[in-house]
């Protein structure tokens, strides 16, 4: 490492520990919210163009639905990005914050790699179970022939999904949010010229769609693997990889509540997408509509909570603990408030909104419209819920964090979709997960009130030592 780049460190280190927590998130935050935005977008933007093909109807409308089967394999691979790319940008953030430069750079290259390497394993696996993985997601015989052509050509895309997701967090957790803005910006962007490009103009149908997604992600991957070569940030080489039981422990500590939350996610949709099946399509292509919509209201403040995460590392390694917690009531206050704000907007305009994505199909909006307005009454919890699993994630308390993780789509999601539907039909599909959001802030809030004593107390006992 060059004098040069030592010094930038050191006086980034400085910056985080010391500038006011709340400038600092805002800073950080932006171009992350920015990168969630355009992301979420560019997730919405399949599912819209693929709803116009062959002028609607039904076979739009399964393709559509085929969209939104596909959704728990992306989260599956989301899944083992996150988690190494979680796993290792949380204690690369601690290491700079604790000033060890040399383990900050061997976990950068030993998460990038691993997941590059699963990435791969995931594309073979699922290329040679090709079928029964489309049937398991929940494809009904009208959705299979859509989801087959869109799911097998997002599995060739794994290896750098997977590896992008890393190094997007890893530029996170060292301070460069801007690296990752622009990284994983210019794909979605890309990826929203693409869509039309590809199945309309070259009539590529559902295919094109998915050949726009992992040709705007691998472009994606190229600009990341590019900003760590830039700055200060941390440089990818093969000399560091190093797969140690130590920092394999520690991808998990970090990673382990991305990897649940994720793979739970990728369970709970694929049991909600067959659930949804024994009331036809226009059901999935329903929920799937509003899960895309709700992730986009969703991501501002995940991408909020992201800027956080970096101050929140970077203080807790440099033992200024009255600065996490400051943090972190900064990120609940403005991200709830947020989120009341966009909740009484969901709730008035529900059916608008989707019919912005089927239009056409009276029998999608009144199933998604009523979906939406359920799920909007839970809504604001979600800022506190999110928040406090960063924080629980970045300062390793994986018991914490993985509980909270695996909560919302799994401890409580997963049964009450088993159950509702029984007793109330489609209506306990649509109640499932507003009631499961609702019991998941009651858990987090339990959780990270014990946290918050605990920080408080290391607090007391550093300002007394």
């Amino acid at each position: 490492m060059t004098m040069q780049t030592e010094n930038k460190q050191s006086q980034k280190l400085i910056a985080m520990t010391t500038e006011p927590v709340e400038k600092l998130i805002v800073k950080l935050a932006v171009p992350t919210m920015v990168s969630m935005m355009i992301t979420s977008i560019y997730n919405m933007a399949d599912t819209f163009f693929v709803g116009q093909i062959s002028a609607g109807g039904a076979e739009a409308t399964s393709a559509t639905a085929a969209v939104g089967v596909a959704f728990p394999l992306m989260a599956i691979i989301q899944a083992f990005g996150f988690m190494f790319g979680h796993g290792s940008g949380n204690f690369i953030s601690r290491a700079l914050g604790s000033q060890k430069t040399d383990e900050a750079e061997r976990m950068a290259a030993t998460g990038f790699f691993l997941a590059l390497l699963a990435g791969t394993l995931l594309m073979a696996v699922g290329l040679i179970f090709l079928h029964p993985l489309v049937r398991l997601l929940g494809s009904t015989d009208t959705i299979l022939p859509y989801s087959t052509a869109y799911i097998r050509l997002i599995l060739i895309g794994c290896p750098w999904m997977t590896a992008s997701l890393v190094l997007n967090n890893q530029l996170r957790f060292q301070g460069n949010a801007l690296f990752a803005m622009i990284g994983i910006g210019s794909g979605g962007i890309i990826n929203m010229l693409l869509d039309p490009l590809f199945i309309f103009a070259l009539d590529m149908g559902v295919s094109g769609a998915a050949l726009a997604t992992i040709l705007s992600q691998f472009i994606s991957f190229c600009l990341l693997f590019i900003g760590t070569r830039k700055s200060d940030n941390l440089k990818i080489r093969f000399r560091n990889f190093t797969p140690r039981p130590h920092y394999l422990a520690e991808i998990f500590r970090g990673g382990a509540p991305s990897l649940f939350r994720q793979g739970i996610g990728s369970i709970a949709t694929t049991v909600l997408n067959n659930a949804a099946a024994a009331f036809g399509d226009p059901a999935i292509a329903a929920m799937s509509i509003v899960s895309r919509v709700m992730m986009f209201a969703n991501s501002l403040v995940i991408g909020f909570g992201q800027g956080f995460q970096p101050v929140c590392g970077f203080n807790y390694g440099a033992k200024k603990y009255g600065r996490v917690r400051r943090g972190f009531f900064f990120c609940v206050k403005y991200s709830t408030l947020f989120l009341c704000f966009t909740a009484v907007l969901g709730l008035l305009f529900a059916p608008a909104v989707i019919s912005l994505f089927r239009a056409d199909d009276p029998e999608v909006i009144r199933i998604g419209a009523l979906a939406m307005r359920l799920q909007c009454v839970t809504m604001p919890s979600f800022g506190y819920v999110m928040i406090a699993n960063m924080m629980m994630q970045t300062t390793a308390q994986t018991t914490r964090a993985s509980l909270v993780a695996l909560s919302r789509q799994g401890l409580f999601f997963l049964p009450l979709i088993a159950v509702l539907p029984l007793a109330l039909g489609l209506l306990g599909i649509q109640l499932a997960q507003p009631i499961a959001d609702g019991l998941t802030f009651i858990l987090a809030f339990v959780l990270q009130t014990g946290l918050l004593k605990k920080i408080k107390a290391l607090e007391q006992a550093e300002t007394q030592g």
